[in-house]
């Protein structure tokens, strides 16, 4: 029934609702579902449906509108004068007369249905398939966990004067999701669906308000909001199956640096605590100024933090993450290393270094393509500290 309805045009919700199940196992049958195995690996269970659909965009002539222009022409009407019955351009009308016209000459709709069909479904290999060096750099990229946007500016720039190697990224999405990919997808993200689909809105996340006194976001200076000023963060925890293990992960504002917060002893109030009081002491005085967080139960010692680095610390509104929007942005990339679902504490503190140093640098589109390392080196070097020098290879060195 649920496969009828679809098919007849239902909206999924609608589907759910008249069969009686759940939105959420109406969604698993249309599209499928990826999970992790017992023995590792992905388990996929394919889609009870595929709906693949056959309409024809309307910039296209319909067999209507032939059959108009094969009786306009016939009487003897001008390209220009069947355009304006049809509504469409005459250069179009020109054109369907002169290429899906008979070898006599003669226009006919079954023949230039025909030909207009068939030439509309004439099959390209992709320039990624084709090209083996595009192919090769390409596949360079994704293995470093590139996005699509990404990798279309990097061919620009790897390839400035050869056009037929730079792509879009909507042609990277495509090679990617085509029913043969030729790009090899060894890992698990957050983008590299089985198939696209639209994404859904995330579910409201529980806030939890704390008893401590708090300094709320809309006091944070100037200079954090405007990202004029090097050492105002972002920080929140990921966590793994279950709530038992977490990793905090902290985001520069203005040069969208990342430090991972290893968190061995859990994520309690006291361990997350002296992690960040940990991590920030290994910073130069000018790189913390401020540290903007949600307001969940872990940094309830917010006003230890304070106290032991003099670095005030702000929280957002209840349900508002695009408050973070750096933090959260960054959290969906460490996904692609830490994915849902899984142990977060059988990770060390060198494996959450390596992946730092990955994100840090790769280039980003709101840094005009700068890397995050190159950016944040600088105010590094003017710390001449040995503290400072571990920091410059945690964060900065590949």
């Amino acid at each position: 029934m649920f496969v009828s309805l679809i098919s007849a045009g239902m909206s999924n919700s609608a589907a759910c609702r008249t069969v009686g199940i759940n939105r959420r196992t109406g969604t698993r049958w249309r599209y499928g579902r990826s999970i992790p195995s017992v023995g590792g690996g992905l388990l996929h269970y394919p889609p009870v449906l595929h709906s693949h659909s056959t309409t024809v965009s309307s910039r296209y002539l319909s067999d209507d509108e032939r059959a108009v222009i094969a009786d306009l022409h016939n009487a003897g009407l001008s390209s220009r004068a069947i355009a304006e019955q049809v509504r469409r351009s005459p250069s179009k009308i020109s054109r369907e007369l002169t290429r899906n016209a008979a070898p006599n000459g003669r226009y006919g709709v079954a023949a230039a249905q025909r030909l207009a069909s068939g030439r509309r479904r004439r099959p390209r290999a992709r320039r990624v398939e084709v090209d083996p060096v595009l192919r090769a750099f390409v596949q360079q990229c994704m293995d470093v966990r590139w996005s699509p946007e990404q990798i279309s500016h990097a061919l620009s720039a790897e390839f400035p004067d050869q056009p037929s190697r730079q792509l879009v990224p909507e042609s990277l999405y495509q090679a990617l999701y085509a029913s043969n990919p030729v790009l090899r997808r060894t890992f698990r993200t957050r983008r590299w669906r089985r198939r696209r689909r639209p994404r859904r809105s995330p579910d409201a996340r529980s806030s939890s308000r704390l008893a401590t006194p708090m300094v709320m976001i809309d006091q944070r200076p100037p200079a954090a909001n405007d990202r004029v000023e090097v050492g105002h963060w972002e920080g929140d925890l990921i966590m793994g199956v279950g709530n038992r293990s977490a990793i905090g992960t902290l985001v520069e504002r203005s040069t969208r640096t990342l430090i991972l917060v290893h968190l061995p002893h859990g994520r309690t109030s006291a361990a997350v605590r002296d992690a960040l009081i940990g991590v920030f002491t290994d910073l130069p005085a000018g790189l913390r100024r401020s540290l903007t967080w949600d307001q969940g139960k872990e940094l309830s010692a917010h006003a230890d933090l304070t106290r032991t680095l003099t670095m005030p610390v702000f929280f957002c509104q209840p349900h508002s993450p695009w408050q973070r929007g750096s933090n959260e942005n960054m959290n969906g990339l460490i996904r692609d290393y830490f994915p849902k679902g899984t142990d977060l504490a059988v990770h060390t503190a060198g494996r959450l270094a390596e992946v730092a140093v990955e994100l840090n640098n790769r280039p980003r589109k709101t840094l005009r393509w700068a890397t995050p390392a190159a950016l944040i080196a600088p105010k590094l070097a003017t710390s001449q500290s040995p503290v400072g020098s571990r920091l410059n290879n945690v964060v900065m060195q590949r």
